[in-house]
């Protein structure tokens, strides 16, 4: 396997990865106001479920998210700064 094709490879499974993760966070979103919902009924179960999973699960998956969104906007910058770099000289 060439070296092009390795990156493409681990490209695709890192974008698979993080798509992944952010049908999970979306989720746990409509989880958590299906929890509050039902917290107003009187059934406080959910919450409490959601609350157990908030720091060894949810944050995480909420990190990785915002790190990878922020790592694509600099790699954006940083490429569209140093292509217009090149076409100046």
């Amino acid at each position: 396997m060439t070296k092009k094709q390795s990156q493409t490879k681990l490209k695709e499974i890192i974008d698979n990865f993080l798509l992944i993760n952010l049908f999970i966070v979306i989720f746990f979103a409509i989880f958590f106001i299906f929890a509050v919902i039902m917290q107003i009924n009187g059934v406080f179960v959910f919450l409490y479920f959601f609350q157990n999973l908030w720091n060894p699960l949810i944050v995480p998956l909420i990190t990785i998210l915002i790190i990878s969104t922020l790592v694509n906007a600099i790699n954006s910058w940083w490429r569209r700064k140093w292509l217009s770099q090149e076409e100046d000289i």
